[in-house]
């Protein structure tokens, strides 16, 4: 089994329908960590049904288009296949209950090489049924570490954010509890690299690892704490890219900085000292 190019390319991924309400709020806010202290009430807005605000980076999970790269004919060797880079932006705040309606495709394929792996990008839009406003724009790379060399025409990567070269304006540390790709998986993503200790040993791991898109959730709750005062309206857009797995129970910190209304940020693993995402840009308003 291996990539081909054009049939990776036309893949026909099922358009979903997905409805959601305040419980779906609240268990994804539970995944990413809000309500670790019962007694904040800043973070109890988000799992707590009364007045309850929804997270931005819920988005991720509306519209989920499923396993695709294990569940259609992908080509991909998809135990091997990790989150790469995402971007998501938001056309409009996220409530807390609704009908959405989600088209994902494949945009481009690099190939990296034989032994380097290959990128594959996708793009999920995400539309209001009821009334057809979009919500959000996702645009994620999945890297197949198990796929380079497949002979794909000559692509390069897009470029990343750059980082400052100078301390960083803001830092926030928040922990992950042990069990939290367990939660989180419950909003979306299914992989059992994230649950199954012997799916995690073949894929090269020595445990479970937290879904990229939960670290991503951790720094989008930093951003959201430490510089939009827990208004989610504020927070329009965010990006990075995923350097690094995090196991659960580890402490995530993440480093900002200020440009306007653009952040750049990274989110580090204190106990390793290892990047987990790099080459982070968020959109604020200020």
């Amino acid at each position: 089994m291996a990539i081909v190019y054009d049939k990776l390319l036309a893949l026909k991924i099922p358009e979903v329908e997905h409805a959601y309400g305040p419980k779906d709020c609240m268990l994804y806010a539970l995944g990413v960590g809000l309500g670790h202290d019962p007694t904040n009430a800043d973070e109890l807005a988000f799992v707590y049904e009364k007045n309850l605000k929804v997270l931005p980076t819920m988005a991720v999970v509306l519209g989920y288009p499923g396993l695709w790269t294990k569940e259609l004919d992908t080509g991909i060797d998809w135990v091997k296949a990790v989150a790469g880079e995402h971007s998501l932006e938001l056309h409009r705040p996220l409530t807390p209950s609704g009908t959405v309606h989600s088209r994902t495709r494949v945009v481009e394929i690099v190939d990296k090489g034989a032994g380097k792996g290959a990128v594959v990008y996708s793009e999920r839009i995400i539309d209001d049924k009821a009334t057809g406003a979009r919500i959000a724009t996702i645009v994620q790379t999945t890297f197949c570490r198990g796929d380079g060399g497949f002979g794909g025409p000559p692509r390069e990567q897009r470029p990343v954010h750059p980082i400052p070269e100078r301390a960083p304006d803001l830092v926030c540390d928040l922990p992950t509890r042990p069990e939290m790709a367990l939660i989180y998986r419950l909003s979306a993503d299914p992989n059992p690299l994230h649950a199954d200790p012997a799916v995690a040993k073949a894929a090269g791991f020595p445990r479970p690892i937290l879904h990229g898109l939960g670290t991503f959730g951790v720094a989008g709750h930093a951003i959201l704490k430490t510089l939009c005062g827990y208004d989610p309206s504020r927070l329009t857009a965010i990006a990075g890219r995923f350097s690094a797995p995090v196991f659960p129970g580890e402490t995530i910190r993440t480093e900002m900085w200020r440009g306007g209304a653009v952040v750049s940020f990274r989110a580090r693993v204190v106990e390793r000292d290892v990047v987990a995402i790099n080459n982070g840009r968020a959109q604020i308003t200020v």
